[in-house]
């Protein structure tokens, strides 16, 4: 199975509950504008970095 990397606009969900829109692709991660946190993580300006390997595509844009 491969695994399809992210595109800006799809729909992520990372670390079992948050969920994001990509906003910027790099080589090795993705940049996410958070849209849903049921953690207890905080992220400053709801932006976070998310490797390849660490995210799921729920809905793709």
């Amino acid at each position: 199975m491969v695994k399809k990397i992210a595109q800006i606009g799809d729909h992520i969900l990372f670390k079992d509950g948050i969920k994001g829109i990509v906003e910027k692709v790099n080589q090795n991660s993705v940049i996410v504008n958070v849209t849903e946190n049921k953690t207890e993580l905080k992220f400053e300006g709801n932006r976070t970095v998310v490797a390849h390997k660490n995210y799921k595509v729920i809905d793709y844009a």
